[in-house]
């Protein structure tokens, strides 16, 4: 099937990391099925992980249609090319009609993408994960395939300055063997088995690249248990706690 939007966007975006002489690195596409549905479910660092993530797949001869919030689908320039890409726009108060969509999608072979931890780490850490990467894979019968993004966040994360034209960084990218989902097991235990594997990979990006904080550097961009400045994890629910309840109150007004 011709991606008149998807492959345009996705040339774009090499050339645009070449001209910012970005170093993009994937390892392990070779995990990522050839052909037939499988679910990629990626850690959340920045803005822009659906992005790398995709890239993963390209590298594997995949277009991956990643699970996104309703409300990027409403950007009335971010929206036609979600939808030109066929990426499945989640609706929080009725969820269950996305999952409808990703199950005929992997039925029909696609690979869909999920950020099973639903919101950006701030941490940097993987986060507590939904169950449902775990769940969609077991409904579909499919492979569930763990990947790892790192680099992202020193160019756009939440709480952290943008800087979409920062020049020379790296962006790495780590897929993970694919995890069994039998029908008949346990959903919590598969979740708990792939939140490790994603930290997993995660950590080994993190010690693997070449942009490690320098003493006394205010490293916001890097995990505080490996000499970064980012919040705890503990620190982290606070802070998206608060922006919960600062969100309620705009909505109810």
């Amino acid at each position: 099937m011709s991606e008149p939007v998807y492959a345009p966007v996705i040339a774009l975006c090499k050339v645009g990391f070449r001209a910012l002489g970005m170093h993009v690195t994937v390892t392990g596409a070779e995990h990522i099925p050839r052909q037939g549905g499988a679910v990629l479910a990626s850690n959340h660092v920045s803005y822009l992980d659906f992005i790398f993530a995709g890239l993963a797949g390209v590298q594997a001869g995949r277009y991956v249609r990643f699970m996104a919030k309703q409300g990027v689908f409403e950007h009335r320039i971010g929206g036609p090319l979600m939808r030109g890409m066929r990426h499945i726009p989640v609706d929080r108060d009725a969820g269950s009609a996305s999952l409808r969509q990703a199950l005929t999608a992997l039925k029909s072979g696609e690979v869909v993408g999920i950020f099973p931890e639903a919101t950006i780490s701030r941490s940097f850490t993987v986060k507590e994960l939904k169950s449902g990467a775990v769940r969609l894979a077991q409904a579909g019968g499919v492979p569930l395939v763990p990947v790892a993004v790192w680099g992202g966040q020193r160019m756009f994360s939440k709480g952290g300055p943008r800087h979409l034209t920062r020049r020379g960084g790296h962006v790495l990218i780590s897929v993970g063997e694919p995890l069994p989902t039998p029908k008949g097991a346990d959903g919590t235990a598969l979740t708990l088995e792939l939140h490790q594997r994603l930290q997993h990979l995660l950590e080994d990006l993190q010690a693997r690249t070449p942009e490690q904080p320098r003493p006394g550097e205010v490293a916001w961009w890097h995990p505080a248990h490996l000499g970064g400045t980012a919040p705890t994890p503990t620190q982290a629910i606070l802070l998206d706690d608060a922006e919960r309840v600062a969100r309620a109150a705009r909505k109810a007004r």
